[in-house]
């Protein structure tokens, strides 16, 4: 089983520790990508316009700024790095050493600057969405696409992928459907459903702490999924087709 989070938009800085080592990564084939987005995205962030270029406001000055340093910035491990609701309700620190080992061996962040990291990789806080464009990149889902395709898949062989990705990161790969589910969250009040960003992130968060501490085997099946997480919720689990993944959909009363 792995589990594919997005990164949180916050991140929480390093206090101290050396730079990150590129070569020391998950997916060290992404390195020549990694390094190409990471010079864009410092040119970018050096220009006057870089706020309205990265898409975030006045407060983030210093976030932006510490993308022209990435180098030099102290590393931490991602699950470390990453913050919000969803890692919030993962909770990391609170796992069990068995446990975490599972999490560092289980999850994957796609990232537009990284691609995709592993949960234990060490990295710098940074600010970039996948939704932005850079020189010399383009939309960075588009540039991603071919490349986590062709690095990250093959590590994917022989898993359930439970796909735990909002959609702006979903564009940047798209994995085997029929070993892959999509989860959604849903409230639902008198037989309607809507979508809630803030309940979603939660949820997910809480699904992926609920796969790496229950008792049992991993689910290797959508439907060995949809079980698991019936442990805790109402679900119903939609099949996918030869080009649509599975979608596992989490309905919380509202």
């Amino acid at each position: 089983m792995l589990i594919l989070l997005p990164p949180s938009e916050g991140k929480t800085p390093a206090d101290a520790g050396s730079p990150v080592d590129l070569a020391e990564l998950s997916f060290p084939e992404l390195t020549g990508a990694r390094q190409e987005v990471a010079v864009a995205l410092a040119a970018v962030s050096a220009q006057e316009d870089a706020l309205s270029h990265l898409g975030v406001g006045a407060s983030l000055v210093h976030e932006v700024s510490r993308n022209t340093r990435l180098a030099r910035e102290p590393a931490a491990p991602a699950h470390s790095i990453y913050s919000g609701v969803l890692f919030d309700a993962l909770g990391y620190q609170s796992l069990t050493t068995p446990q975490k080992r599972k999490a560092d061996a289980a999850v994957v962040v796609v990232s537009g600057l990284w691609g995709a990291v592993g949960f234990a990789d060490r990295i710098p806080a940074y600010r970039l969405s996948m939704s932005v464009g850079l020189p010399g990149t383009g939309k960075l889902a588009s540039y991603w696409k071919p490349k986590l395709a062709e690095a990250v898949s093959p590590h994917t062989e022989g898993h359930l992928l439970v796909d735990c990705r909002s959609s702006t990161y979903a564009a940047a790969w798209a994995p085997e459907p029929e070993r892959t589910v999509a989860v959604n969250v849903f409230t639902e009040r008198d037989g309607v459903r809507k979508v809630v960003s803030h309940f979603a992130k939660h949820t997910r968060g809480e699904l992926a702490r609920h796969l790496l501490t229950r008792r049992g085997k991993d689910p290797q099946t959508p439907a060995q999924l949809a079980k698991a997480a019936g442990e805790k919720w109402t679900v119903e689990l939609i099949a996918g087709t030869a080009r649509k993944p599975h979608a596992l959909n989490i309905i919380l009363a509202d």
